[in-house]
């Protein structure tokens, strides 16, 4: 039973058919100007034209990358670092408490180089209030970011009301949202508040490892933060993973498409394998805001237990989860998102985490298999 789709889906067949067609086949540069070339020049826009509708924005708005991190370096890090070099001041930032390594490493390193840093706190349950992004804003500030899908909780955040109080408090702010769990998850419309960019990957909806994309609006300050071609708008030189964004584009359109029926049975399923588990272990914690929470992801606390040997009882028992997120799995420090919401050192947190394919079935397993992984561990 493959729990850990917030790590990395499966790829999708038909995405694996359009990426091996695209490395094969329609093989050319992008770039270059002979038949080869403009057939994968025309396959690239069409995969932007997929990966755009997606998020209702035009294709022209979207900078393909090489995932989600490098996206939010884009949309968040370059940003901050830009508008500090064009006035030669110190500059203000703010994260919430909650981010991606890829956002709290980057707002780190901007501490590090002389820009003032907040971090919002989250409440115990996950959740980034309206009030407390509010008062974090300074009239100088010149980037936030927060992420709409907590990737270890799956608490899912107010980004539009959020983006809203920054712009009302610093309206040149730089608003990024990190949307990498929210793909395929959520309903996602860039014009229903006030952002300038937003972050994506492919392997999170079933399609290749090594690509993802930015969205930013016509009116953002992305600016790159490396050079050498003019490919993607000059935001992001170098020759393009056609194959790999073609797989994001045939991926984009499938879950945009699954999306209604897919969401409420993973939330169906999500609550089953919680369900099964409270009943059976009752002094098993939920993480998280319930109500508020993503439809595949489940965060579930174990008192006195140390992750790692409970992971490897899971898996001996053919069950894969992971402990937190895939970020920190070969770490042995405490996840910081956990620390953040007051999780206390020994409590072993597991997080499972479903995908369109997951059926009740598995979760019924899972439950079962779980109980005996408890049982071998505490022996």
């Amino acid at each position: 039973m493959y729990l850990d789709n917030a790590a990395t889906t499966r790829v999708d067949p038909s995405v694996a058919e359009a990426v091996l067609s695209a490395m094969t086949e329609d093989f050319g540069n992008p770039s270059s100007a002979h038949r080869l070339g403009a057939r994968a020049a025309s396959l690239l826009e069409n995969a932007r034209e997929r990966v755009a509708r997606s998020l209702s924005a035009a294709p022209s708005e979207l900078t393909f990358t090489s995932g989600g991190t490098e996206a939010n370096a884009l949309g968040f890090l370059g940003v901050a670092q830009s508008a500090r070099a064009a006035s030669g001041r110190e500059k203000h930032v703010v994260v919430s408490g909650l981010e991606h390594p890829s956002i709290a490493e980057a707002a780190r390193m901007l501490g590090q180089r002389g820009l003032r840093v907040t971090t919002i706190a989250p409440d115990r349950t996950g959740m980034i209030s309206v009030e407390a992004a509010q008062a974090a804003i300074e009239p100088d500030t010149v980037a936030c970011a927060i992420a709409w899908v907590q990737n270890e909780i799956g608490t899912v955040q107010p980004v539009f009301e959020i983006a809203r109080a920054f712009k009302a408090r610093a309206p040149r702010c730089h608003v990024h949202i990190d949307a990498v769990q929210a793909l395929g998850k959520l309903p996602i419309d860039v014009n229903a508040g006030p952002i300038d960019s937003l972050s994506l990957s492919a392997h999170k909806i079933h399609g290749p490892k090594g690509v993802g994309a930015l969205w930013s609006a016509k009116r953002a300050r992305v600016q790159s933060l490396f050079y050498g071609g003019e490919q993607e708008h000059g935001l992001r030189p170098g020759t393009e993973n056609v194959p790999g964004i073609v797989g994001f584009g045939v991926a984009a359109e499938l879950a945009d498409r699954s999306r209604v029926q897919a969401v409420p049975q993973m939330v169906e399923l999500r609550e089953q394998l919680w369900n099964g588990i409270s009943s059976r272990l009752p002094r098993a914690i939920r993480h998280g805001d319930a109500k508020h929470s993503a439809p595949h992801i489940l965060s579930v606390g174990f008192s006195g237990f140390t992750a790692e040997p409970l992971l490897h009882a899971l898996e001996a028992e053919g069950v894969w989860a992971s402990a937190g997120s895939a970020c920190h799995a070969r770490s042995r420090k405490p996840s910081a998102v956990l620390k953040a919401i007051g999780v206390a050192d020994d409590v072993a947190t597991l997080r499972f985490s479903l995908s369109r394919h997951t059926s009740s079935h598995e979760i019924a397993l899972t439950i079962e298999r779980l109980e005996r992984a408890l049982a071998a561990v505490r022996q």
